[in-house]
């Protein structure tokens, strides 16, 4: 259920009039907002259109009457499906290298050394990551994160809202370019959304209630015309006239509206609020911070590209057709039609010079050059698409053995270095970060019943109370970023160890926890797998005890042995005759020497 929304299915209660008021805002203000909102991204809707026809047709949603109508794909103009191949490459890719299904991509920590080593905040951290992506994976989260790549690839901006759910704790829809609209605020950031969408009558009943609907609607319900279009507008925007510390949904941090379209002053479907701003508004990049959609992403800067493409691969097919059926010419002396088909006949005088039928002109292609000029012009759209490092990434998933960061930063450094910035601006607030925050304070919130079945994340430790969270992104793309400091500490450590069998004495340089801690940090190992200072002092005080035990043991075994040497010597000298120049002689000559007495 979303959160602290009006439900008319438990509140039937209907809005009435003057009541919106209330928070110092109207129905005319907030249409008049949402209209500001829409004709600013109308400025955009050419372009998105010409992006869509030759990237992706079938994403998009332009100057449609309603929605579920049939996309007919002008093969006309988009005869080459490279690029929609390098789409789905990009969004797989993606998926697969910066927000894994299939292995943790993030984890939480304090930037608290000593706090990172008791071990119930490090296991409790462990513990709500690890459920965090049990989350995200049974809540479809994946395939929705793939859509807005593609999304990003194509159109440069993507758009997903995150409502609360009873049985999964979130839910996600992603929009396509086209039927949202956005603002921002003065430092850039995405503080604003507008959705105009149909909804059918039967939907508009049972979402929000006979008593909230207009009459029209009413109307149509009671007649059975149940499948009938609505065309409903949604606003969610900062709510800047809020009472902090009140928290009915009036006062929540950004409120949300929905109405008609073409309703009347003080008509509302429904008035609720949301904790925190519920939208993934990702954008691949912005021109100044007025700018509240993306530009310059794989599908504007490979656009030129991609009509060329289709231009040439249009003229190898046209040639290719004139070449193997050529246009035909006659002349007078020729009867009837030219009859073209295999054993066919023509009839001509013979009694004309070169009577009959001919080609009009000779089309002789160069098919090598022409596949050549196709194939750079393809290659040209993969490099803006970054298909051979997804291609490389994806085909090693798929063979069961994972790409590792040093095997990008190997092959694919130049390309990580153009996407770096990119992946950057991801992991801030209008994506990834997003995501995790509103999620994490999603399962908080359902987390503060007394019996733990019921509660999303485990009771927090005391320790942690007041402390801010911090995300680390331990992706396959964020290691790879991450990998050139990684190397430089190997290389040390390797130059070290090297020179040691010369000099054994300059080891001493490296504090072997501080490495292995830090590249664990690096390469997001889990904290539950490395031990704390306390338990790496007792496995060594153990293992030291050990070490003294056994040499004390070798010890004794050392001095058993020699004494029972030293008792075999005694007893052959007892059984020595005396005068005979044995060994019992010898010892008597020097005792009687150390005492001449």
């Amino acid at each position: 259920m979303p959160p602290t929304i009006i439900d008319p299915k438990t509140d039937s209660k209907k809005i009435e009039p003057g009541q919106f008021q209330n928070t110092g805002l109207t129905k005319k203000f907030t249409v008049k907002r949402a209209s500001a909102m829409k004709s600013e991204g109308d400025s955009y809707v050419a372009t998105w259109q010409d992006l869509s026809t030759y990237n992706y047709p079938t994403r998009g949603f332009f100057n449609s009457p309603t929605p579920a109508q049939g996309t007919k794909i002008d093969h006309k103009t988009l005869i080459d499906e490279e690029a929609t191949f390098c789409v789905d490459t990009f969004a797989s890719g993606m998926t697969s290298g910066f927000t894994s299904p299939s292995r943790p991509w993030f984890e939480l920590f304090l930037d608290d050394d000593e706090l990172m080593k008791v071990e119930v905040v490090k296991y409790w951290l462990d513990d709500v990551t690890k459920k965090m992506l049990d989350i995200f994976q049974r809540s479809g989260t994946y395939a929705v994160l793939n859509a807005m790549y593609a999304e990003l690839s194509v159109f440069s901006t993507a758009c997903a809202i995150i409502e609360e759910d009873f049985k999964n704790v979130i839910s996600l829809r992603n929009f396509t370019c086209g039927e949202y609209y956005l603002a921002c605020d003065k430092q850039g950031r995405v503080n604003a959304f507008y959705h105009r969408f149909y909804m059918k009558v039967g939907q508009m009943v049972s979402d929000f209630g006979i008593g909230n609907v207009s009459a029209v609607v009413q109307q149509a319900y009671q007649s059975g015309d149940i499948d009938k279009w609505i065309l409903i507008n949604h606003l969610i925007e900062e709510n800047e006239g809020r009472v902090p510390y009140l928290k009915d949904f009036w006062n929540m941090p950004f409120r949300s509206i929905y109405w008609e379209d073409g309703s009347k002053d003080d008509d509302y479907l429904r008035i609720g609020g949301y904790e925190e701003f519920p939208l993934l508004v990702p954008r691949w990049d912005t021109t100044t911070t007025a700018d509240s959609y993306g530009k310059g992403g794989p599908g504007w800067k490979a656009l030129g590209s991609v009509k060329e493409l289709q231009k040439k691969v249009k003229n190898l097919l046209i040639g290719l057709d004139k070449e193997s059926n050529p246009p035909l010419q006659k002349d007078a002396s020729v009867t009837g039609e030219v009859n073209t088909l295999p054993g066919g006949i023509t009839t001509s005088s013979a009694l004309v010079p070169n009577a009959g039928v001919r080609p009009t002109y000779q089309v002789q292609l160069n098919l090598a050059n022409l596949d050549a000029s196709i194939e750079k012009t393809k290659q040209k759209i993969r490099k803006f698409y970054f298909t051979d490092l997804f291609l490389m990434m994806i085909q090693a998933e798929r063979s069961g053995t994972p790409i590792t960061a040093t095997e990008i930063i190997e092959k694919q450094s130049e390309k990580l270095s153009i996407l770096g910035p990119i992946l950057e601006r991801w992991q801030g607030d209008d994506f990834v970060k997003a995501l995790i925050e509103r999620t994490f304070n999603i399962g908080m919130r359902n987390s503060q019943s007394p019996d733990p079945s019921q509660n999303v994340f485990p009771p927090s430790p005391q320790e942690l109370q007041g402390k801010e969270l911090k995300i680390r992104y331990t992706s396959i793309l964020a290691q790879a970023q991450r990998m050139q400091e990684i190397v430089a500490i190997n290389q040390w450590v390797s130059e070290i160890l090297s020179v040691a069998q010369a000099n054994p004495a300059i080891i001493d340089n490296i504090n072997f926890d501080g490495y292995a801690q830090e590249k664990a940090k690096m390469l997001g190992i889990p904290a539950r797998i490395i031990n704390s200072p306390e338990a790496m002092a007792a496995l060594r005080k153990a293992r030291a005890k050990i070490t003294a035990e056994a040499e004390a043991q070798k010890k004794m075994l050392i001095l058993a042995e020699a004494a029972n040497k030293g008792a075999g010597a005694v007893k052959d000298m007892s059984a020595a005759p005396i005068g005979e120049n044995s060994a019992l002689d010898s010892t008597l000559e020097a005792i009687k020497g150390a005492n001449p007495r």
